[in-house]
């Protein structure tokens, strides 16, 4: 019986000595489509050769991609788990042929491989085909010899493949097998009939084959394509399954490996329990979703990929918490998945700390609610099967969410086992009251009024700092001012401005707005809080400001020139970080200062010295490059297909800006940006650290506040060389030996302590008196730290045997008490109830066990009445 691992070796290496080209699996996110959240199916990596828009080094390719579906019609999230079947992620077999084989070598190697290599019975395939493709249905009866009641003919829904409303197509042609009889799921139902493309678990596709030779132009007509191509997939889960003799997808080997993980974790085995088996299979399919997710970079958040990862992760540790786990465990699971298949994606391994680090960080932050939360939802639920009732109260539901943080499909997922629905209406209808509160709470700015008047301000400043226009609106304390005085501090838009508003993490410009009158106002910050709108705060310097003005707006050189070099640097940062730590590295924030840079990107574990070295140095060999840094425009499809890398979750509109800095950065941005990146100068990180789960944090520094960094380092290592009278080359090493020096010293110290604390234990044991037949030691001890203290009641209680002992040392500005009892004593002489009512005396509390306790005070002074009232206690007179 062939592996999971073995049968997807086999694909590759069949297709490989027939020409193909084994391509590695792109990652989950797709990096030539940001538009597609995830790759769902092999062709993604491909589609702009489909559309010919790119060229590859190869006619004939073949690969296992990792694709992940949570909607659609075969993988809805909320079925997965409840059927043996369903998957978030998978593996997809496929085999590609751009412009050279065509229908006869595809049908030919797929019968091949199916019946020579892995030795399936002939009698139970069955091929469908488009209800025109007559050359598809002659080469399956030449090639495979199946008779013509086993070969069925289909419409477009299901044997004719489109990428989407235009553009290239064709019909396909599937792969079907017979499981018999057994596998009937339905087959107590009286009329049902099993079919190829039927909806019962007999017939089950096993393979398309996709002959693409169409374009569907806009108007709906079918062009042939002057070159023709082949787009193959088959699931690995499926054949394997079908390979392996199970009915289940659940029941081959990688997939019974993981859930055997979850059964030692767990303490329980899958097949007993329907209602666990559930879990299982859950677990199972999560904690392979999740782990190729985090290994491509992505990490866990409230919106777009990173709420899909949170989701799974928090619907796997839902589903631990039915099996009885309540302590993390699925980055246990995960390990698994990186042991069983490592080896065909080496990224679950290089990436296996950073993966288990943000599975347990997220389980151990949703564990904290989770159980309360659970307790409300179980709590509401009863109440409604007692009321015999399905639907759970929108209040309920708003209150999960809003309290405990569960989102609105967990708690559907959940209640769906019970047959529960919410009411989405009055969940919504809570959900936006809270969004008019949290909108009338708001300080109602200056800003926001503005964005009211609906105007365009245009932005002319990329490549001019002084430009004339005309005053629109101005606003001052909340209100819309015609005219406003010297000293107003003021929000005012005009029809066009050279002022850059902060967006995009670059922060906004500041200058001076002058009239022709000689009026003057500064300009303190601009901001651009729509894309068609940007707003200037200032404060008036001097006379007067209207609306109708014309005003001279002329931006800061300085302060817009040091942003720009950030800015640029930032770009090469970002592409940088992703050569040296990998293409996961996605920018997760940033801020584009005149004074410094911050990037924050996507990674787990704090990067080293020798890394941070590295990228430091790669980023100023891209800067001395000098290199040309290009700007243009063009449509956002276009841009991206060039390779500029957009961010996930930005709002693009139809035409984008494109910075090229050479040949090894290319994003979309709206920012200022120097000419070449020389002129950047020198880059200087100042800082690295995480600030989130998976997210990390660096600082930097360009050109001249490069320089001034330098130079505050050199002057702080020249101070230092004069107070150790060294020179600057010298003081690092003169530091080194002063510190060993001190070390050394602080040793001697304590070893000249420690010997005066045993010197004084001959006159300590002279002071013990005998009260009522039992040794009683109460005295102060000079001249020794809180260890010491402890180890000379140690010793002295060794000496004395039997006996209560109450040591204090004074210090300058604190006292320590220790008490000691020796066991055959504890009953009359309790050292941490005595430590408990003297150290307030001393101005500190404490406590301890019945035969040892130990406390510290602040005031020393109070010494000598501690001590007494210790000798009160005992009742020595």
């Amino acid at each position: 019986m062939l592996t999971g691992n073995e049968i997807r070796k086999s694909f590759l290496d069949y297709f490989t000595k027939r020409g193909h080209t084994a391509v590695r699996s792109s990652s989950l996110v797709p990096e030539k489509d940001p538009t597609l959240l995830f790759t769902n199916a092999g062709m993604v990596q491909f589609k702009n050769v489909f559309l010919g828009l790119e060229r590859l080094p190869y006619v004939r390719a073949a690969s296992a991609q990792k694709c992940l579906r949570i909607s659609g019609k075969h993988n809805d999230l909320e079925a997965v788990g409840r059927d043996t079947y369903h998957h978030t992620f998978f593996e997809m077999l496929g085999n590609w042929s751009f412009g050279d084989y065509y229908k006869e070598e595809a049908i030919t190697w797929a019968w091949e491989l199916l019946t020579r290599e892995w030795g399936l019975a002939k009698d139970k395939l069955w091929a469908t085909v488009f209800r025109d493709d007559d050359e598809a249905e002659k080469l399956w009866r030449k090639v495979s010899g199946l008779p013509a009641e086993r070969i069925v003919r289909f419409a477009e829904k299901e044997n004719f493949w489109e990428m989407g409303e235009t553009g290239p197509c064709g019909p396909c042609s599937e792969i079907h097998i017979d499981r018999g009889a057994e596998a009937c799921d339905r087959k107590k139902e009286k009329d049902h009939r099993c079919r190829v493309n039927g909806d019962c678990a007999r017939f089950i596709e096993l393979w398309n084959l996709v002959f693409i030779q169409y374009n569907r132009s806009a108007d709906g007509v079918l062009e042939e394509l002057p070159s023709k191509h082949v787009d193959t997939g088959m699931g690995l889960e499926r054949i394997a399954a079908v390979l392996q003799g199970a009915l289940s997808n659940y029941e081959v080997d990688f997939m019974r490996d993981l859930i055997s993980a979850t059964e030692r974790i767990a303490g329980k085995k899958y097949g007993v329990d329907p209602q666990a088996d559930i879990s299982f299979r859950v677990i199972a399919d999560h904690a392979r979703a999740v782990s190729f997710l985090i290994a491509d970079g992505v990490a866990p958040s409230n919106e777009g990929r990173g709420y899909v990862l949170r989701r799974l992760l928090r619907r796997a540790a839902r589903h631990g918490r039915l099996l009885g786990l309540k302590e993390p465990f699925l980055h246990r699971v995960a390990q698994t998945v990186a042991e069983i298949m490592g080896g065909a994606y080496p990224e679950l391994r290089s990436e296996q700390q950073r993966i288990f680090a943000t599975i347990r960080g997220e389980e151990e932050r949703f564990g904290e609610t989770l159980e309360k939360g659970l307790v409300l939802l179980e709590e509401a639920a009863g109440r409604l099967k007692n009321q015999k009732k399905k639907r759970l109260s929108g209040e309920v539901a708003f209150r999960l969410y809003d309290t405990y943080g569960f989102p609105l499909d967990l708690t559907e997922d959940i209640l769906g086992t019970e047959g529960i629905e919410i009411d989405q209406a009055g969940f919504e209808k809570l959900m936006e009251e809270q969004r008019n509160r949290a909108r009338d709470a708001r300080e109602v700015s200056q800003t926001e009024l503005k964005i009211q008047l609906e105007r365009e301000v245009r932005f002319v400043g990329y490549n001019r700092l002084e430009a004339e226009s005309e005053i629109l609106a101005i606003y001052a304390g909340g209100q819309g001012r015609v005219e406003v005085g010297e000293g107003a501090e003021v929000d005012f838009i005009t029809a066009e401005t050279p002022f850059y508003g902060e967006s995009g993490g670059q922060v906004g410009d500041r200058g001076t707005v002058e009239t022709p009158r000689g009026d003057q106002m500064e300009v303190i910050d601009t901001q651009r809080p729509t894309p068609q709108l940007t707003v200037h705060r200032g404060r008036v310097r001097k006379g007067r400001i209207q609306v109708g003005d014309r005003v001279r707006l002329v931006v800061d050189p300085a302060q817009r020139r040091r942003s720009m070099l950030n800015h640029s640097a930032t770009h090469i940062l970002h592409s940088v970080l992703r050569e040296a730590l990998g293409s996961h590295v996605r920018q997760a924030g940033s801020l584009v200062a005149p004074d410094r840079l911050r990037f924050d990107f996507n990674h787990t574990g704090a990067l080293s010295p020798d890394q941070l070295a590295e990228i430091e140095e790669k980023v100023n060999g891209r800067i001395r490059l000098d290199a040309e840094v290009r700007i243009e425009e063009s449509s956002y499809d276009e841009a991206v297909r060039k390779g500029a890398l957009a961010l996930f979750g930005e709002k693009y509109g139809d035409r984008v800006r494109v910075v090229r800095i050479g040949d090894f950065s290319t994003e979309l941005c709206g920012g200022t940006h120097v000419q070449r990146s020389g002129e950047i100068g020198f880059f200087k990180l100042k800082a690295e650290g995480g600030v989130a789960a998976g997210v990390r944090r660096v600082e930097a520094v360009t050109g001249e506040g490069a320089l001034d960094l330098i130079r505050r380092y050199e002057q702080s290592l020249k101070e230092i060389g004069e107070l150790v009278r060294a020179s600057a080359d010298d003081a690092v090493e003169k530091v080194r030996k002063l510190l060993q020096q001190q070390k050394e010293l602080e040793r001697e110290i304590e070893r000249l302590r420690g010997q005066a604390g045993k010197n004084q234990i001959p006159d300590l044991l002279a002071k013990r008196q005998n009260i009522d037949g039992a040794n009683v030691l109460i005295a102060q001890v000079d001249g020794v730290d809180a260890k010491q203290l402890r180890e000379i009641a140690d010793q002295l209680r060794e000496k004395m045997g039997s006996g209560f002992i109450f040591l204090a040392s004074p210090a300058d500005k604190s006292v320590t008490l220790v008490s000691s009892v020796s066991p055959d004593l504890t009953s009359r002489f309790h050292a941490g109830n005595i430590i408990k009512e003297v150290a307030p005396i001393v101005g500190g509390g404490g406590g301890g066990r019945p035969d040892f306790a130990q406390a510290g005070g602040k005031d020393p002074s109070k010494t000598s009445e501690a001590l007494e009232a210790v000798r009160k206690k005992v009742a020595i007179p």
